[in-house]
């Protein structure tokens, strides 16, 4: 489809790049928890390579987004899979000398990608509503979310390097995204009677902090276990 330039495609390709550069903390700490433990070489390669899956995968969503919005329960699901996500980067003790650092990178990759697909389920709607559906214009608006997802994770990381907390603040995101996709889920609000205020809010903090407190217990009998070795 041929694109007509003007000041109404301009708006909305900054609308779309708004979206991108607002929506893309969320992305960027899901590269930082997923790669936080690999050597800084075989880091950067998962950054480079997760950051291109995904984006490549939002594109395809955001075309297809009708399709998608279509399959009942599919908030509801991706909110599951989030919180299991965002317990596993949280304890991830898989020692960089007993595996391989060539399935470590893959396995970060992959956990990169399938975050990113889940959590990019509102990026993608609010992406091709601005977008009017127009692939170009998907497309260009998803790309500049490239650099904020590469230094942003990267930056992260290092701030996981110097503070314990700082894993669990990410976990703490992640979880919390993860409740809001479930209870915003339309069939399950439906279901339950649910309207975003005080209950939401407080399912969010419950879910969050059984995630986090079975991360710390976890990580602590991880610890015990290496020192008495």
């Amino acid at each position: 489809m041929e694109l007509a330039w003007s000041a109404a495609t301009i708006i909305a390709v900054l609308k779309i790049i708004a979206i991108d550069i607002i929506l893309s903390g969320d992305n960027a700490v899901v590269i930082a928890m997923a790669t936080r433990r690999l050597p800084v070489d075989k880091r950067n390669i998962a950054i480079g390579w997760g950051t291109i899956g995904a984006v490549i995968l939002r594109i395809v969503f955001a075309s297809i987004i009708a399709l998608l919005l279509g399959i009942p329960y599919v908030h509801f699901v991706g909110g599951l899979l989030l919180l299991w996500i965002s317990y596993k980067v949280l304890v991830n003790h898989e020692d960089s000398k007993d595996v391989k650092a060539k399935d470590t990178t893959l396995q970060a990759i992959g956990t990169i990608i399938m975050a990113d697909a889940v959590m990019s389920l509102d990026n993608v709607v609010a992406i091709a509503g601005a977008s009017g559906g127009h692939i170009v214009l998907i497309a260009m608006g998803v790309l500049v979310s490239i650099p904020i997802m590469i230094f942003g994770s990267k930056l992260i990381v290092r701030l996981m390097e110097r503070f314990a907390i700082v894993p669990y603040i990410g976990s703490a995101i992640l979880a919390w995204t993860a409740s809001d996709m479930i209870t915003g889920d339309e069939r399950i609000a439906a279901m339950f009677h649910i309207e975003k205020g005080p209950f939401t809010y407080v399912f969010a903090v419950i879910v969050t902090a059984i995630v986090l407190i079975l991360g710390y217990i976890s990580n602590k009998k991880f610890g015990q276990t290496s020192s008495s070795h």
